[in-house]
């Protein structure tokens, strides 16, 4: 499965400018969202083992927001696909639009009041195993449109989220958690990441609010 869904990444890409640009259509949430059972599955997969360190971490080192066509990069397609009604200019900035950021529940009229997260964080993927990957390897994680890595919320809660993992940040809103676990565990699992014991804790307690 792993294979696959990252083998598709252009094909999702194509998908997301197709329908989600031109017909305005929103997500509200980001695919391949595994279930409980399949998260719970993938997370007894990963390897638990101590965090790196962040030594010779820098985010150039993961280059982001791609072009994807359309005049389009990564954060304007995450921003139409999770938005409502979002209307773009020729350049493919959002002008107008509504976002519900599902950390705290709030909505948001602007794109400038909305970060794009990764879901997992690039410095966190970097003391789990991308510090070994090749540029083009990271580039791919910081721009995964396939698995559920990006997300539109809150700016100042996704800065308050960092780096951290699981264990030290969760979502403001309790009924997310589910959520956030199921993802957090498949991009984890997608992209052959270790996990520390007190996240893998973290994680399975959260799955336990499903």
């Amino acid at each position: 499965m792993r294979i696959a869904r990252n083998s598709l990444i252009v094909l999702g890409l194509s998908a997301l400018l197709t329908t989600g640009i031109a017909t305005g259509t929103a997500v509200a949430e980001p695919p391949n969202i595994p279930s409980e059972t399949t998260a719970r599955s993938e997370l007894a997969a990963l390897t638990v083992k101590a965090d790196g360190t962040s030594t010779g971490y820098s985010r150039d080192k993961f280059p982001h927001w791609d072009d994807q066509g359309g005049s389009c990069n990564t954060r304007e397609v995450v921003l139409k696909r999770d938005g409502t009604n979002v209307v773009t200019d020729s350049s493919c900035a959002a002008t107008s639009g509504t976002w519900k950021s599902p950390y705290d529940g709030a909505t948001w009229t602007a794109a400038s009041d909305v970060d794009i997260d990764h879901v997992v964080p690039l410095a966190a993927a970097w003391r789990t195993g991308a510090s070994a990957w090749t540029t083009a390897k990271r580039e791919a994680f910081a721009n995964d449109l396939t698995n559920p890595q990006l997300i539109a919320v809150t700016d100042n809660v996704n800065q308050e989220k960092g780096d951290k993992s699981p264990d030290e940040w969760k979502p403001p809103l309790t009924t997310y958690w589910c959520t956030y676990a199921k993802m957090w565990i498949d991009v984890k699992y997608e992209w052959q990441l270790t996990i520390d014991s007190a996240e893998k804790t973290a994680l399975s307690e959260m799955l336990d609010r499903c």
